[in-house]
């Protein structure tokens, strides 16, 4: 037993540099320990190996970053310095011929420059000091108040720590071939079943290319199709 339980631990953990980095990226989206944090403990844990982890979570996570700076919607980015209406700067082009031309060329310069800003979104946060403590250990409401100074990784973050894990197997929790598990093990928590009702929310709230309603029957006859397999008896049963 000790020794399939090695090989299944193996399988996902034996080599550090095949770990998920989604595990390391929630712990650098915690405001608490930040990438600094992080990298020192893969030193610690790892040795030699720490940095080159270190190293490769952090790409996959400017990655993701870059992912979500495309995917957002311009008009929800509000920065300070894009905030000036055009009426505003070309007012102060007309009163003041010499400024008014230095500002006509930051114009230029930041359509140049693009993204730039929401790069740098991800380098302020990571560069800011870490916080000591947060109210009740609530990272998401930590992220909620802060969304106004990180608003595309406040997304990020939301997405990523709001993850919902459950302790069962899918294939295992709805097999059809019968109930492989007990009732108790095979089922969700009411906590974590408010959790998923949430997130489903959240998920419907948001313009996501993502259309339900127009499966509503199919998903309705699978629910009752999994609800018939519980009052079926099992080959123990019989």
């Amino acid at each position: 037993m000790a020794k399939k339980m090695k090989e299944k631990f193996d399988k996902y953990w034996g080599d550090p540099e095949k770990m998920n980095k989604m595990i390391f990226i929630s712990y650098v989206l915690d405001p608490r320990y930040k990438f600094d944090s992080v990298s020192f403990a893969l030193a610690k844990m790892f040795e030699e190996k720490g940095p080159i982890i270190a190293k490769g979570v952090h790409t996959y996570m400017t990655s993701l970053f870059d992912e979500y700076v495309k995917s957002y919607s311009k008009d929800k980015v509000c920065r300070p310095s894009s905030c000036l209406s055009n009426s505003s700067l070309d007012t102060m082009e007309t009163s003041n011929g010499s400024f008014g031309s230095f500002f006509e060329e930051l114009k230029r310069h930041k359509a140049g420059i693009g993204g730039s800003d929401s790069k740098s979104e991800l380098e302020k946060y990571l560069t800011e000091e870490v916080e000591n403590e947060i109210a009740d250990g609530n990272i998401l409401l930590w992220w909620k108040v802060n969304s106004p100074r990180f608003p595309i990784l406040a997304e990020m973050a939301r997405d990523v720590l709001s993850i919902p894990i459950s302790s069962v197997a899918s294939e295992c929790a709805f097999s059809t071939g019968g109930r492989i598990l007990d009732s108790f093990r095979s089922s969700l928590t009411p906590k974590l079943v408010e959790v998923l009702l949430c997130l489903q929310d959240w998920l419907r709230s948001e313009p996501l290319p993502v259309s339900v309603e127009e499966d509503l029957d199919v998903l309705e006859q699978l629910e009752q199709d999994f609800a018939n397999l519980g009052n079926e008896p099992c080959d123990d049963d019989m």
